[in-house]
């Protein structure tokens, strides 16, 4: 005979296999799937969600809606527009951005289009802090010592390096003195194969995985754990023009383009280091 459970016993009965196994029962996260649902993202940063793969992402750093989370480099917002509504309520969002003062009008263009973009979405952005992350000029005060829950960088490590190794290493400390004991920081980054030579500025955009987590360990962090959800087997990292080449960017335009759309974006790392 075949006993037909209702549905509340079921999911209680699945709870109490859990917690006697150990585990604890997974929930989704609804406010974060809401926020990457959310109306107000640019068409085309939703276009490529299949491959950077943010609520797997975000889930795997540990983040909670009540955190504090600093995003270093938050570039033109792609997780910006989703972290500012997920964080807006009950945590808070640090955005830790190019310098407008920098001498460099690169920098400069990049601040005034980050607050252009804040002020044109008051009701999203309104509740985000924003401060100044300057590797090159070594501005790394963004956010007080010990307040954060959550460092998080996505695909800009290449960049650090090519400030060199000693400056690279400043930013890595920075992120462990912004984080509380036990606060993570989640990295995201183009992968270099371990049997491919990484250049003193990582000029292709690619990384040795090995060499992140040295950094990291070299000023305090565990690595506690690396996550393939954002792998690409496909992705031989050795293009002309780097990982540029790739889609969304196409650096070399027409040339081999087909090519390049059926590789896709590019393989990458994602590591989660702890701060003890």
């Amino acid at each position: 005979m075949t006993m037909k459970m209702s549905k509340p016993w079921t999911l209680a009965l699945l709870a109490t296999c859990a917690a006697l196994l150990g585990a604890a029962p997974v929930h989704a996260d609804e406010a974060l799937k809401a926020a990457i649902a959310s109306p107000h993202r640019t068409p085309a940063f939703v276009a490529r969600d299949a491959a950077r793969h943010p609520y797997e992402t975000l889930t795997f750093f540990g983040i909670k809606p009540t955190h504090t989370v600093v995003e270093l480099s938050p570039g033109g917002g792609w997780y910006t527009e989703i972290l500012a509504p997920y964080l807006r309520d009950k945590g808070q969002l640090i955005l830790a951005g190019d310098d407008p003062d920098s001498p460099t009008a690169y920098f400069q263009r990049s601040a005034a289009r980050m607050k252009e973009k804040l002020a044109a979405s008051p009701a999203v952005y309104d509740r985000a802090a924003v401060s100044v992350f300057a590797a090159g000029a070594g501005k790394l005060d963004y956010a007080k010592p010990g307040s954060a829950d959550l460092v998080l960088t996505f695909r800009n490590v290449h960049n650090w390096i090519s400030n060199g190794e000693e400056k690279t290493q400043a930013v890595f400390k920075s992120a462990f003195t912004a984080l509380k004991p036990g606060g993570t920081f989640g990295v995201v980054e183009h992968r270099l194969p371990a049997a491919a030579k990484q250049d003193e500025k990582a000029s292709s955009g690619y990384v040795h995985q090995a060499y992140v987590i040295r950094m990291a360990e070299s000023v305090g962090f565990k690595l506690a754990a690396s996550s393939e959800v954002n792998a690409n087997p496909k992705d031989t990292a050795d293009h002309e023009g780097g990982v540029w080449s790739l889609p969304p960017s196409f650096g070399l335009k027409d040339k081999d383009r087909a090519r390049f759309e059926a590789i896709g974006e590019s393989d990458r790392m994602t590591l989660k280091f702890v701060k003890p």
